[in-house]
């Protein structure tokens, strides 16, 4: 059985680029020039020490260790000389050694702040390039292609810092046809990231394994179970997981569990359908359910698209509280090609919202049959 064909779409980590020394070299020499003549116009060596000594200070946190020693030396020779040039005109020993000691001091401690922050940028960017592999691993990198299925799409976590978040999503090619499953892990942090691996690794293992998307629904209630098991030996929150899982092969029709999820849309020749889906319990409660989960289906024609969602989409609120139209705007972005859609979605939600609101965890997934199979 051919495997799983996947294109590495990673976006690469984004670092900040220091100011090129004749950048700072010039806005040092004017920052000098401005203050000196503040200084002499005020005849109050205040302005030197309220305003040049900060020099070093600010290029702690935007230069290099090499540019900050220059800002550094820089500013004691000019502090030091002005404070002389001070004295001489009758300013007190006791202020003007005060300065120099302040300046030096600052200077010392800024040179020291930028080797540090250095450092810890150095450290993060490793860490970063871990989780990059791990995500690799973990959340299959989109698009995703198999001999039913091609799947595309944005995936963004709430914190920028943390690649993987509450939401999850797997493609896997099963001897039943392609298993899509896109799921929402309840509550942020640590844990809810533990939730997610064991979802989906419980389906990486039992989709080959499970004939039915019921046997395995209910092989993912059961890690969910034993992931919440340990959770509370360990004094950890509980969690349960909304899932949608769907099964895609060759037929006109595809077969859905929905585990209280957000049922897909289905996109074909411009109409927007949703189709009828039972919703059972999340994941992790079906002890709770009077009855098992069901599987429907639903027309899947060639050339359609589906379009799988998590609530980070259509929970999002405007500035005055107003929901997210998705089906408004999907219909004005129905033109779209299954690639691009998903991103103009996440670009759109995202000034939905405005500036400086707080934003979940978004996943947005197109799916459409392979090439070959009427795609």
């Amino acid at each position: 059985m051919p495997g799983i064909r996947r294109r590495r779409t990673g976006r690469p980590f984004e670092t900040f680029e220091p100011p090129r020394d004749s950048t700072v070299a010039l806005g040092v020499v004017s920052a000098t020039a401005l203050v000196v003549l503040l200084g002499l116009l005020s005849e109050s060596a205040v302005w030197l020490l309220g305003l040049l000594v900060f020099l070093p200070g600010t290029a702690s946190a935007l230069c290099t260790v090499r540019q900050t020693r220059f800002v550094a030396a820089w500013t004691v020779l000019v502090v030091t000389g002005t404070v002389l040039v001070r004295h001489a005109e009758g300013e007190p020993w006791l202020d003007s050694v005060l300065m120099a000691l302040f300046t030096l001091a600052l200077a010392g401690a800024s040179v020291y702040a930028c080797g540090r922050r250095i450092e810890r940028e150095g450290e993060m960017l490793r860490l970063r390039s871990t989780a990059a592999a791990m995500q690799r691993h973990i959340l299959h990198p989109l698009p995703l292609l198999t001999d039913d299925a091609l799947v595309n799409g944005v995936y963004e976590p709430v914190q920028e810092d943390r690649l993987i978040g509450g939401d999850i999503y797997d493609v896997v090619e099963s001897p039943w046809g392609t298993r899509v499953m896109i799921g929402d892990v309840q509550g942020k942090g640590l844990a809810a990231v533990g939730a997610a691996f064991a979802v989906i690794g419980a389906l990486r293992e039992a989709a080959h394994r499970e004939p039915t998307l019921t046997a395995l629904a209910d092989a993912l209630d059961a890690a969910v179970a034993r992931h919440n098991s340990y959770a509370e030996q360990t004094g950890e929150d509980e969690r349960f997981v909304t899932a949608l899982l769907l099964n895609i092969d060759a037929h006109d029709q595809v077969q859905a569990a929905n585990c209280g999820h957000i049922p897909p849309t289905v996109l074909h020749d411009g109409a927007l359908t949703t189709p009828s889906l039972g919703s059972g319990v999340p994941l992790g409660l079906a002890e709770l359910a009077a009855e098992p989960v069901t599987v429907d289906w639903f027309p899947f024609p060639p050339g359609a698209t589906l379009l799988l969602s998590t609530d980070g989409l259509t929970e999002t609120r405007a500035p005055d509280g107003t929901f997210y139209p998705l089906d408004e705007r999907l219909a004005e972005l129905a033109g779209l090609s299954p690639t691009d859609l998903p991103q103009s979605l996440y670009d759109d939600v995202r000034a939905f919202a405005g500036p400086g609101s707080r934003h979940d965890d978004v996943a947005i997934l197109t799916v459409r049959r392979s090439p070959g199979r009427g795609a």
